[in-house]
């Protein structure tokens, strides 16, 4: 099984969303054939709260307006450390850099097929990474 052309779409629009609000290392996965409850995660990250807060903030607003699609579910945004958006069809997940340094979903769904994301997406890998260089902040190492 492989993800919809549905979920396709709308990782696409929320990678391109993503970039557009500066997010790093911007990821997508297709988790259909080890996941009932959803095709794709779209994995995102951004150096401060703030940041996050805004990612999520204009994904949403996307999806909505180009898509018709709204979250079932909208969890973390108290600490905005680790936001997450369930479409059913797609799972994204907006982390502080830390957060996704530390929790590595990277690692656990590498096995799975990575899915082709919009340019400007792609132009994000390696932002953690630099950010965290010039600023001096933690390793930002990503794998």
């Amino acid at each position: 099984m492989t993800a919809t052309e549905r979920s396709v779409e709308l990782v696409n629009a929320a990678a391109q969303a993503a970039a557009d609000r500066l997010a790093h290392d911007i990821i997508a996965y297709d988790v259909s054939d080890v996941l009932s409850i959803t095709d794709a995660f779209l994995i995102a990250s951004a150096p401060n709260d703030r940041q996050v807060k805004s990612i999520v903030d204009e994904i949403e607003e996307r999806l909505l307006k180009e898509l018709g699609a709204k979250p079932v579910r909208r969890e973390g945004d108290r600490d905005a450390r680790w936001i997450l958006l369930d479409y059913v069809d797609i799972v994204v997940h907006v982390q502080h850099s830390e957060e996704r340094v530390f929790y590595a979903l990277e690692r656990l769904w590498k096995d799975c097929p990575e899915l082709s994301l919009p340019e400007d997406a792609v132009k994000t890998r390696g932002k953690g990474k630099e950010h965290a260089e010039l600023t001096g902040g933690a390793d930002g190492e990503l794998s």
